[in-house]
């Protein structure tokens, strides 16, 4: 019964100007599991990592891995798609996302660039760049934070909202990147 008015709810607040906002809990709950988890060497060593490979990256570098990604995505030739989601972070992530109970519907992390590192699930994009998720969360510092609005999520085809966070490397405290998770609504509601 809960999930027929969930839905039926959002349903009503489908246009922009009725979309429905991240809770305080949703946001509350993503820096427990970045605390509980984010900062693990798994994370900051494959930022790092990436970092290094990508600093020289230009607009155009960052446009063709972004068109290549999309170009993959839903196709069964996909060796970009499989080897993001079969390094060492992806499977770290696709864990989390497992031990959630359902809460966690994706969970992804970027690099200071705006290119994801390491996801649970294939982004329809490869970067986010140009996404609030990353420009209010990298570009802002240390303790930074964006909440979306609640929409239905075409890559997991669940309503949620997504938390984003600055991830910091513990060693020296610079923003290195950042970590977006996408959590099940109607967990919160």
């Amino acid at each position: 019964m809960k999930s027929a008015f969930f839905a039926a709810a959002f349903a009503l607040v489908s246009s922009p100007a009725l979309a429905v906002g991240t809770s305080e809990k949703m946001i509350e709950f993503a820096r427990a599991q970045f605390s509980n988890w984010g900062q693990s060497a798994t994370i900051i060593d494959a930022v790092n990592s990436q970092n290094t490979r990508t600093v020289e990256f230009n607009n155009s570098d960052i446009d063709a891995l972004d068109q290549a990604w999309r170009a993959e995505v839903g196709t069964s030739n996909r060796p970009m798609v499989d080897e993001i989601l079969s390094n060492a972070l992806s499977q770290f992530l696709a864990e989390q996302v497992k031990n959630s109970g359902g809460v966690i519907t994706e969970v992804f992390v970027m690099d200071a660039r705006g290119l994801n590192v390491g996801q649970s699930a294939p982004t329809s994009d490869y970067w986010q760049g140009d996404e609030a998720k990353y420009s209010e969360t990298y570009s802002v510092g240390p303790n930074a934070v964006h909440a979306s609005e609640i929409e239905l999520d075409e890559s997991t085809q669940a309503y949620q909202g997504q938390v984003s966070l600055s991830v910091v490397d513990p060693s020296n405290g610079e923003v290195i990147g950042a970590i977006t998770f996408g959590l099940d609504a109607q967990t919160f509601f």
